[in-house]
């Protein structure tokens, strides 16, 4: 296996892509570390902690030019358009999805890469799949952003066969986080809800009480990506499809964990379009691959992240630095 050295992370500035970015570069070095956008501002402190330039992966010659100006041996490609804005634009989110895929898996293969990482979700996963989702199972789902993750298990599978491109990934489950927001997917309410909490004491949340899905906190999310990308590539038996679990909640235990905490929060039950999207996933999944082949294991559960969510919440809303979530 060979050895990373310089890290592109296109979609560094999104949810995961941002905090990613700056553990790859505690790891890594901050120099070796090329973070790109397409169009968001980046924070101060990612455009201050290494290097970052504007590149949007569905161009492929700006790829290229960034490829070599950087001098780029790994790429992981978190730029993505989420479930329920891909609902609302499918064309873009399969032109960014998929086009930016194929581009990263091409530039990959021409300028002899070390690795490409590109994460997948639960969003492949539909009604046909059980509720308990295994490795291997029926992958039909009901969104454009669920069609386009199942092509790119795809793709990442096929280069490495037929190219043999080093491409990984790993479905994501909902990701929590107590410094980013998210950008438009069916899991937004499990973060909403903790900003919610400590801003204004309430929260209306799009999904039902009983809706249970899959969820991971951010610095778990994190181990599993880094963990992933350092693992032996013999070792791995599959390559771009990993389920990861780390914990499973209704809406309404998500609630009443956040009340054990902050007594007074109300919390109504106003289901939108993003309630059949919930319905079309399972509420859990079985890792056992992720866990036998590169020795995936989540530090958090329900109580210990919430209880850290609020910690962190409460000391930046003092610092005045948290905004009205879903607004």
């Amino acid at each position: 296996m060979r050895e990373i050295k310089r890290i592109l992370v296109v979609g560094a500035v999104g949810q995961i892509g941002s905090e990613l970015t700056l553990a790859l570069r505690d790891k890594y070095g901050a120099d070796n570390v090329v973070a790109a956008g397409r169009k968001t501002k980046p924070s101060s402190e990612l455009r201050d902690s290494g290097p970052f330039t504007w590149c949007d992966v569905v161009d492929r010659q700006k790829l290229d030019e960034t490829i070599k100006q950087f001098s780029i041996d790994t790429i992981v490609n978190m730029a993505a358009i989420l479930s329920a804005t891909g609902e609302k634009n499918p064309q873009a989110c399969w032109e960014v999805n998929v086009t930016g895929l194929i581009n990263t898996l091409e530039a990959a293969r021409d300028h002899d890469l070390v690795q490409v990482l590109c994460p997948s979700s639960i969003a492949v996963f539909g009604p046909g799949t059980p509720d308990d989702a295994p490795q291997e199972t029926v992958l039909k789902p009901t969104t454009m952003y669920g069609v386009t993750k199942v092509t790119g298990e795809l793709l990442c599978d096929y280069y490495v066969r037929r190219f043999g491109v080093d491409a990984r990934g790993l479905r994501y489950p909902g990701i929590i986080s107590a410094e980013t927001l998210p950008g438009g997917g069916t899991t937004d309410y499990a973060v909403e809800i903790y900003y919610k909490a400590i801003e204004e004491g309430r929260y209306t949340c799009f999904v039902k009480e009983d809706t249970r899905l899959p969820m991971m906190y951010m610095p778990d999310c994190i181990k599993a990506t880094m963990d992933l990308m350092a693992a032996p590539f013999d070792k791995l038996k599959h390559h771009g499809d990993f389920n990861v679990g780390a914990m499973s909640m209704s809406a309404g235990e998500l609630a009443a964990e956040i009340k054990r905490h902050i007594p007074d929060f109300e919390v109504t039950y106003e289901p939108d379009f993003r309630q059949d999207i919930a319905d079309s996933w399972p509420s859990s999944v079985i890792d056992s691959a992720a866990r036998t082949e590169w020795g995936w294991e989540p530090a958090y559960d329900l109580a210990k992240m919430t209880e850290d969510m609020l910690k962190r919440l409460r000391a930046r809303h003092e610092r005045g630095e948290l905004y009205q979530a879903g607004a």
